[in-house]
C-alpha cells in the first residue's frame, strides 16, 4: 500500500515547486508587503536583445514611463537599464471617490557580448520602448571574403 501512495507524493512535490516559484513570481510584481499598499513594487519590463552584422539592440518596453526617469549605463561591459514609474489614477462619482496608486522600480541588466563599442552606443525612446543601440567595433564585424575562380 505504501508503494501506491509514492507516485502522489512526488506530484505532490511538484505542485509544491510550481507554487513557491508562482509565489515568488506574484511577490516580485506585486512588492513585498502587498496589504497595505505602502511597499515600493518591483517589476522587470520586457525586454528584446537583437545582434544584426553591425550592432546590438536592445529594446525594453516602458509603457507610461517617462523618458527622463529611465537610467542607462554600461559598467565593466554590463548593460543597464533602470528606473520608476509612478501612476495615480483618481474617478470621483456621485456616490464614491476612488483613488489607485502605482509606485514602482524597475532594472536589467544585460551582458554585453565581446565586440560591443559601448562608447559609441545610443538610446531613443517611442512610443513606450526604449531602443538602445550598442554598434560593434570594426575587428567585430563580419568580413566578407568574395571567391574568385581559379584560372
Amino acid at each position: 500500500m505504501t508503494t501506491a501512495i509514492t507516485p502522489y507524493r512526488r506530484g505532490v512535490h511538484l505542485f509544491d515547486s510550481f507554487r513557491r516559484e508562482m509565489e515568488d513570481l506574484f511577490e516580485r510584481f506585486v512588492g513585498d508587503d502587498a496589504g497595505d499598499g505602502k511597499a515600493l513594487a518591483s517589476w522587470a519590463p520586457r525586454v528584446d536583445v537583437e545582434e544584426t552584422d553591425k550592432e546590438f539592440v536592445v529594446k525594453a518596453d516602458l509603457p507610461g514611463v517617462d523618458p527622463k526617469d529611465v537610467d542607462v549605463q554600461v559598467q565593466d561591459n554590463v548593460l543597464t537599464v533602470r528606473g520608476g514609474k509612478e501612476e495615480k489614477k483618481e474617478e470621483k462619482k456621485k456616490n464614491f471617490h476612488r483613488v489607485e496608486r502605482f509606485s514602482g522600480q524597475f532594472y536589467r541588466a544585460i551582458t554585453l557580448p565581446a565586440g560591443a563599442d559601448a562608447d559609441k552606443m545610443t538610446a531613443t525612446s517611442a512610443n513606450g520602448t526604449v531602443t538602445i543601440t550598442v554598434p560593434k567595433k570594426a575587428e567585430a564585424q563580419p568580413k566578407k571574403i568574395a571567391v574568385q575562380p581559379k584560372p
